[in-house]
Order: structure tokens, then C-alpha cells, then sequence
């Protein structure tokens, strides 16, 4: 596995961890303050595990070719 690529899994794992922490906050009992900043992070956080799952599904094709 290239270096490229092994960093773009770390990354994404770490990422996950992090939007899984939200995800506890919104399950938990109703706290407004909380709950709005934990819905936004956690939109913000998936829509970045998306695009490592974009430039890993790239990286992965660009291998493939070599």
C-alpha cells in the first residue's frame, strides 16, 4: 500500500472516531446548546469522511493502474 493511501485511511479513521463522538452527544438526552453545535460538526465531519472516501477510491484506481 503506498504511503499516500495508507495516509488517507488514517486520516478517514480518525475522522470517524470524531464524527462518532458527535453522534453521542445527538443520541444523549435533548441539550439545545450541545445537540446544534454537535449537528453541525457532525454534518461537517461526514461530508469530509466523504471526500477521504472520494481521493481513497481515486488513490485506489491510480494503483490499480500501475
Amino acid at each position: 500500500m503506498s504511503e499516500r493511501l495508507e495516509t488517507l485511511k488514517k486520516a478517514r479513521d480518525r475522522m470517524m472516531e470524531e464524527r462518532d463522538a458527535h453522534a453521542k452527544v445527538l443520541a444523549a438526552p435533548f441539550d439545545r446548546d450541545k445537540a446544534e453545535r454537535a449537528r453541525s460538526k457532525f454534518v461537517e465531519v461526514q461530508a469530509l469522511v466523504e471526500a477521504l472516501d472520494r481521493a481513497i477510491s481515486a488513490e485506489n484506481s491510480v494503483s490499480a493502474r500501475d
